[in-house]
C-alpha cells in the first residue's frame, strides 16, 4: 500500500481525491493548506505527494521546494488550473514528477498517479542497490561503478591481507597510490604507516638517501646519521611510484632488500633488518624498458608478483558521473546538497577522452563549481579546452528551440511537453550512437523508464 500527502487549500477538492485514491486501496493523508504540509512533510514518510500551486501563504511552488529538500526520494505532482510553460518547466526544473491541470480527468490522474508511484519505487530501489555497491566497492576514495574497477577492488580485498608484493599499472592520474592505500587498509600492517615516495621525483644521490638513510660523513652535507624509509616504515607499507624511473644502481639494492629483508644505509658498513611491505606503481611498459636495458628484469618479477592495473578513464564511462559526485562531496561538504549536471555537460563529460585520467576530471568539476553561479553545471561551466574538443552542435536547442512558434501555433501544454521531450530523446539517442544504457545514463533514468518514453514504432 502505498502512502501519499494531500495538499489543497479547498476541502471540497481535498475530499475528491482521497475518494478516488483509497478507492485504488492507497493510504491517503489529506491537508489543508502548504503551511500545515512543510509540518507532516518534515516528521512524516510519503511515497507521492500530490498538491496544488496556487495556494497561501505557502504555495505550490515554494511547497515542492521544500519537500525536495526534507523529502528528496519522495515523488511530487502538482495540480493546477493555472497551468502555462512557464509553470510547468518551473515545477519540473524543481523536480516535479509531473503534472495535472484542473478540472482533472479521473483516469489520468489515476494513470500519472500510478507511474509517479513505479518511479519512486524504482528510485528507492536504486537507492539501496547503489548503498550495497558503495559499501561493497569503496576503498579509501575509490569510486568503482564499471566492472573494470570492482575488480580491482576485489583485487585489494585479495591481496590486502597478504605480505605479497604489488605492482599497480595505470596511465598518470588514474589513482595508483588511492589503490597502494587502500591495500594498506586492507593488511595486517594497517595500523602502521604507510610512506610513499616518486622515484622520479628527485636525483639519484638524494633519492638512494631518502630510501635507504645513510651515516654521518656518508657525502657533503651529511652531518647526521638519517633514517630511510624502509627503517621508519617500521613494519608498515612503503608504495614506490614511477618505480620505472629507478636508477640501475637503486634498483640492485632494491632487489636486495625484496630478496634479503635487509639494508645497508649510504656510506654504511652494516646492514639492518627490516619489515616492510613493498607496493610499486609504474605509467611505464616495464618489459619495454627490460628489452631496453634500463630496468632489472630479476627486480621485475620480485615486483609484479601481482600485477594490478587500473585502466584508463576514457574505458571506463561509467565511472565517470559517480566519480563527479564524489568530487562534489569532497568540495561541498558532509550533508550538502550536490549540485545539478544538465544533460548537454553530462554528454560532454562522457565523450571527452581524460587523458589526464581521474585528476583532470576531478580539476574540471573543481572549476565548473567555482564558476557556476545557478547551482547547475552546465557546459558553459566547464574548462574550455574540454567543451571544444567534444561536438555538441545538434544537441544545443532541444529544448529551447522553437517554444514561442509552439505557443503560437495554440498547441495544448501536454502535447507540448511531449513533443520536446520526444525531440530531446531523439537528440540524446543521436549523441550516443543509439545505445539506450548509456542515454538512460545520460538523462538520469532507468532503462525502463527510456523504454516507456520512447514512441511506438507500431504508432
Amino acid at each position: 500500500m502505498s502512502r501519499i500527502l494531500l495538499v489543497d487549500d479547498e476541502p471540497s477538492i481535498l475530499s475528491v481525491l482521497s475518494t478516488l485514491l483509497r478507492a485504488e486501496s492507497h493510504d491517503v493523508v489529506p491537508v489543508l493548506g502548504g503551511e500545515k504540509a512543510q509540518d507532516v512533510i518534515r516528521n512524516e514518510t510519503f511515497d507521492l505527494m500530490i498538491s496544488d500551486i496556487r495556494m497561501s501563504p505557502v504555495d505550490g511552488m515554494q511547497l515542492l521546494k521544500f519537500a525536495r529538500k526534507e523529502k528528496p526520494g519522495m515523488a511530487v505532482i502538482m495540480i493546477t488550473a493555472y497551468g502555462s510553460v512557464e509553470t510547468a518547466v518551473e515545477a519540473m526544473k524543481e523536480g516535479a514528477f509531473d503534472y495535472v491541470t484542473k478540472p482533472f480527468k479521473v483516469d489520468e490522474l489515476l494513470i500519472t498517479v500510478q507511474r509517479a508511484l513505479e518511479y519512486h519505487s524504482a528510485l528507492a530501489e536504486n537507492v539501496d542497490l547503489k548503498a550495497q555497491l558503495e559499501a561493497k566497492y569503496r576503498f579509501e576514495n575509490i569510486v568503482a561503478e564499471s566492472p573494470a574497477m570492482r575488480q580491482v577492488c576485489e583485487m585489494i580485498e585479495r591481496v590486502g591481507p597478504t605480505d605479497t608484493t604489488v605492482l599497480i599499472l595505470g596511465e598518470s592520474g588514474t589513482g595508483k597510490e588511492l589503490v597502494a592505500k587502500a591495500i594498506h587498509a586492507h593488511s595486517r600492517r594497517k595500523n602502521k604507516r604507510f610512506l610513499p615516495i616518486n622515484c622520479a621525483a628527485m636525483p639519484e644521490p638524494l633519492l638512494e638517501s631518502e630510501m635507504f638513510g645513510h651515516v654521518k660523513g656518508a657525502f657533503t652535507g651529511a652531518a647526521t646519521n638519517k633514517e630511510g624509509l624502509f627503517e621508519a616504515a617500521g613494519g608498515g607499507t612503503i608504495f614506490m611510484d614511477e618505480v620505472g624511473s629507478m636508477p640501475m644502481s637503486i634498483q640492485s639494492k632494491l632487489l636486495r632488500v625484496l630478496q634479503e629483508r635487509e639494508i645497508r644505509k649510504v656510506g654504511g658498513t652494516e646492514t639492518v633488518a627490516v619489515d616492510v611491505r613493498v607496493l610499486a606503481a609504474t605509467n611505464d611498459r616495464l618489459e619495454r624498458l627490460i628489452e631496453e636495458g634500463r630496468f632489472r628484469e630479476d627486480l621485475y618479477y620480485r615486483l609484479s608478483v601481482i600485477p594490478i592495473e587500473i585502466k584508463p578513464l576514457r574505458e571506463r564511462p561509467e565511472d565517470i558521473l559517480p566519480l563527479v559526485s564524489h568530487f562534489m562531496r569532497q568540495e561541498l561538504g558532509p550533508g550538502k546538497e550536490l549540485l545539478t549536471i544538465d544533460p548537454e555537460a553530462q554528454l560532454v563529460l562522457e565523450q571527452y577522452p581524460w587523458p589526464g585520467n581521474v585528476r583532470e576530471l576531478d580539476n574540471a568539476i573543481r572549476h565548473a563549481m567555482t564558476f557556476t553561479k545557478t547551482g547547475i553545471i552546465s557546459k558553459d561551466v566547464l574548462p574550455a579546452k574540454i567543451v571544444s574538443s567534444v561536438d555538441t552542435g545538434s544537441f544545443t536547442g532541444a529544448i529551447g528551440g522553437g517554444i514561442r512558434a509552439e505557443i503560437y501555433r495554440g498547441k495544448s501544454l501536454k502535447a507540448f511537453l511531449r513533443a520536446k521531450e520526444k525531440e530531446y530523446l531523439s537528440q540524446v539517442l543521436q549523441h550516443v550512437d543509439g545505445d539506450k544504457e548509456k542515454a538512460a545514463k545520460a538523462l538520469r533514468i532507468s532503462l525502463a523508464t527510456l523504454y516507456r518514453k520512447l514512441p511506438d514504432p507500431k504508432e
